[in-house]
């Protein structure tokens, strides 16, 4: 199993960055395909961002393609979601999830953090 803890959610204006971070315990981080997902009021929880276990193959929901980067770093056991131009339709708490995967799963993740909210202004 592995824990996830999500932080570095805040407050934010529009066309700003924000960078999330999610620090996993254990380890085995590096068996495990990260996801960012995010939920926004009265919306469903969907897929922002894959990267798979070595962090050479990521994917991206094409609303946030061009502005978010996902990234990983195995010593750390961190996975990180840099958020550039920030739009209010951001708005959202993001979710930190693992697979035990070697592949790049897109919405089938068994492994949650708590999430942390990220509120953009206009």
């Amino acid at each position: 199993q592995v824990q996830l803890v999500e932080s570095g959610g805040g407050l934010v204006q529009a066309g700003g960055s924000l960078r999330l971070s999610c620090a996993a315990s254990g380890r085995t981080f590096s068996s495990y395909a990260m996801g960012w997902f995010r939920q926004a009021p009265g919306k469903e929880r969907d897929i922002v961002a894959a990267i798979n276990w070595s962090g050479d193959r990521t994917n991206y929901a094409s609303s946030v393609k061009g502005r978010f980067t996902i990234s990983r770093d195995n010593a750390k056991n961190t996975v990180y979601l840099q958020m550039n131009s920030l739009k209010p339709e951001d708005t959202a708490v993001y979710y930190c999830a693992a697979q035990l995967d070697k592949g790049l799963p897109w919405r089938k993740y068994d492994y949650w953090g708590q999430g942390t909210q990220v509120t953009v202004s206009s």
